[in-house]
Formats: structure tokens, sequence, C-alpha cells
């Protein structure tokens, strides 16, 4: 999984996240940075709220948030996400000794983690 400070690169960039089920999520700086959410059908849903996206939280009687802006949370996108992201720009996965190598049409970028690397690269194509 990419890092926090990762999404929040490719968010500040400008990559756009159309809220989906199985998409994931954290909740920063509410104590929360190491909670990771799941967009399910079932229990975290995404609604359209007066002009703005809202994430609820379905059946969490034991939680005080019931709510939150989409504004307000980092997307974590998965591996096949970042890939298409990528585009044109993206020629290969490979696995390397200690992880993973994407390689762009102009570079490569290394990780123990394949998403870690796809987002490298993603970052690197937007100057972020």
């Amino acid at each position: 999984m990419i890092t926090i400070e990762q999404a929040g690169r490719l968010r500040k960039a400008g990559v756009l996240w159309a809220p989906a089920a199985g998409d994931r999520f954290v909740v920063p700086d509410r104590d929360m940075d190491d909670d990771v959410f799941v967009v399910s059908d079932m229990t975290v849903e995404v609604h359209d709220y007066q002009g703005s996206k809202v994430i609820g939280f379905n059946g969490t009687t034991e939680w005080a948030l019931d709510s939150i802006e989409q504004r307000e949370v980092i997307w974590l996108p998965r591996e096949e996400q970042l890939r298409a992201l990528l585009g044109d720009h993206f020629t290969s996965l490979e696995a390397v000794p200690g992880g993973y190598r994407v390689n762009l049409t102009d570079s490569t970028h290394s990780s123990e983690d394949a998403e870690v690397a796809y987002a490298k690269a993603v970052i690197h194509l937007l100057g972020a």
C-alpha cells in the first residue's frame, strides 16, 4: 500500500478521486492515520450532499463519526488505479531483487512494494 505522504502528494498534484466500492482511504489528523477504511456498499458509502461528496459510515454505532466530507480524507489508490494513471507512459512492472520496478517510457521507479513503485512513477510524471 502507498504511504499517506505519497497519497497526499498525488492529491496536491491534482489527481482526482471519484470514490467507488473497494477504494481505500484514511482520515488524517484525527488520531486515525493508521486506520485504513474501504468504501463499501455495506458500511462506507459515498453520498452527494448539497453539491459536495460526503462519505457516510453506516452501522457504526460504537463510533461517533457518521460521515465526513471527501475533501477531508486521503485516497490510497490501488495498484491498478495507479497503473491507469500512468497511461501510455507505462511499459512494464518487473519483479527485481528486493521488490519491484515500474518501467515508464523515460524512467524507472523501484520499491519493495509494487504499489509504492507505481506511486513513485505517477508522482514523477506529475512533477510533484
